[in-house]
């Protein structure tokens, strides 16, 4: 198991607990990974003691430390996400099943008119939700009229 999965279990077991990763890995895909699965911070192996020490206190008063590099590739992720199209950021299919539900079709019809059963539609739904950071159907169709 990895870092990102191992904060997922950890944060499900017990919701007062809260970590850092302290990693190697630089990648987007890691980073947000560990981020989205329960970690409130995220340094680079190479932080000094001072820094990591600095990071636990940080922690410790409510902030989400982070190594500068991560930070920057955090906030340039939401830049780049702003400025891409909703049907750049969702799948094809995604993007289909999120027009079908603008037009106010249920996830039952919205399965027989793109010829998937309705456990598909209601997967498809929540991918949509994550891509577009959204908790619910409104928000979602208004990131699709406004993007």
């Amino acid at each position: 198991m990895n870092g990102a999965t191992l904060v997922s279990h950890i944060t499900q077991s017990n919701e007062n607990v809260q970590c850092i990763i302290c990693s190697m890995y630089d990648d987007d895909e890691f980073i947000f990974s560990a981020l989205k699965n329960g970690a409130l911070g995220y340094l680079l192996k190479d932080s000094s003691g001072e820094e990591i020490i600095a990071a636990l206190e940080g922690l410790k008063n409510g902030g989400s430390p982070m190594s500068p590099y991560i930070a920057r590739r955090v906030t340039a992720s939401f830049q780049q996400e702003k400025e891409k199209k909703i049907s750049e950021i969702l799948s094809n299919r995604e993007y289909e099943v999120l027009q079908q539900l603008a037009q106010g079709l249920v996830y039952k019809e919205i399965g027989e008119k793109l010829f998937i059963s309705h456990e598909t539609v209601k997967q498809h739904i929540k991918h949509i939700y994550q891509k577009l950071h959204v908790q619910n159907k409104v928000q979602a169709l208004n990131k699709l009229r406004n993007g």
